[in-house]
């Protein structure tokens, strides 16, 4: 409930106001104990008492970026959201300085951009010295004139990125703001009043021609006087934007450079690459041509194998072939017939053999005719014969 942004408070920028401080720093404020114990059911009236206490201003610091009580108000501000007259009142403070840039540093976060312009330009003027706490712990001397112009031209302020607004001279060019005006127009203006008058006495004291001339020259020193007022007017506002166009040309050229310095790193990378793939080309077709050098000897080496092995093999078999005929001519040389023809008394001798053979070991062709019968029926039977 205490972190919680008042239930009447507009949206800012299109967001809650509280979400102008990055998520990050906004919890660390949560958990600090100056937000807790000094900040905790501020209105805008006891604002102004805990911010004439303020002795220094800054964002974080620290090893575990602690925020400052500064930071703390700030976002105190935001949560409670007080009115315009309010914050003007704070940069309109002449005696506490810190109250002053605490409401100049709010106004640049919620402000219109008129608005910053129309109350912050102002403060150019003010030249006293402020506190500011580092990153590191450590403090260091500004002054209030170079925490607005910080304001006004920087991106980021006390640990925040600030939010963007336009440029004075688009401002001016489109009617929304009077061309700035420099606190010593005044004193150049009567400065030069001072010498037109002194030239003129002068002229007066040295007599009639003298009074001719100087009267005669009085246009010209007219036109010049005006050239000097309008130079002196248009001045600062010249200078912020050639400050302005001079920081875009800056940052557009390191970019320009960085983007150089990648593309030549780039072409860098693909000349090497493509040297890489020709020399790996060069090597993947030297390997092949070896490869297929040694498929080839392989190959021929298996062919004259192999033929050697053809023709042996052939010679063998002539060989074989030769000596089959031989003996088959030996052999059938003293028979009239052609080969593979045999006499009938030739072919039939071993059925005969084979047949008296088996009459013997039947035991049918015994003698004794009982013993004959027997056997015949033990043969038929599958049995041994009897042998008596």
């Amino acid at each position: 409930m205490a972190n919680r942004t008042d239930p009447l408070a507009k949206s800012i920028r299109g967001t809650n106001p509280q979400n102008l401080v990055e998520k990050i720093l906004r919890t660390k404020i949560y958990q600090n104990t100056y937000w807790k114990e000094q900040c905790f059911g501020l209105t805008a009236e006891t604002l102004v008492d805990k911010a004439m206490e303020l002795d220094h201003l800054g964002g974080t610091h620290g090893g575990n970026r602690k925020p400052t009580p500064f930071m703390c108000l700030v976002m105190k501000m935001l949560q409670i959201q007080p009115d315009k007259e309010i914050v003007v009142e704070f940069i309109k403070n002449p005696e506490y300085k810190y109250v002053r840039v605490l409401g100049a540093f709010y106004l640049r976060l919620t402000g219109t951009d008129i608005d910053v312009y129309r109350y912050l330009e102002p403060l150019y003027n003010d030249y006293r010295k402020l506190r500011q706490k580092l990153n590191d712990g450590k403090f260091t001397l500004t002054h209030v004139d170079e925490f607005i112009d910080e304001l006004l031209t920087k991106d980021y302020s006390c640990d925040i990125a600030l939010p963007r607004i336009k440029k004075r001279w688009t401002l001016e060019a489109i009617g929304s703001l009077e061309p700035r005006r420099s606190a010593l127009e005044d004193d150049f203006e009567e400065e030069e009043e001072k010498d037109e008058d002194d030239q003129l006495a002068d002229g007066l004291d040295s007599g009639g021609n003298d009074k001719d001339y100087y009267r005669a020259r009085s246009p010209t020193r007219e036109k010049d006087r005006d050239r000097k007022r309008d130079s002196h007017r248009y001045r600062d506002r010249d200078y912020d934007r050639d400050r302005d166009y001079d920081r875009d040309y800056d940052r557009d050229r390191g970019r320009g450079r960085d983007r150089d310095r990648d593309r030549d790193r780039e072409k860098d990378r693909d000349r090497h690459r493509l040297r890489d793939d020709k020399d790996y080309g060069r090597e993947r077709d030297r390997e092949r041509d070896r490869e297929g050098r040694e498929r080839d000897r392989r190959d021929r080496d298996r062919g004259r194998r192999r033929s050697h092995s053809r023709s042996r093999s052939r010679s063998r078999d002539r060989r074989d072939r030769d000596g089959d005929d031989r003996r088959r001519r030996h052999r059938t040389s003293t028979s009239p017939k052609r080969r593979g023809e045999e006499p009938e008394d030739i072919r039939d001798e071993p059925k005969k053999k084979k047949e008296k053979k088996a009459k013997k070991d039947d035991g049918t062709d015994h003698p004794d005719p009982e013993i004959a019968e027997q056997n015949r029926l033990r043969a038929s039977l599958g049995l041994k014969p009897l042998k008596l």
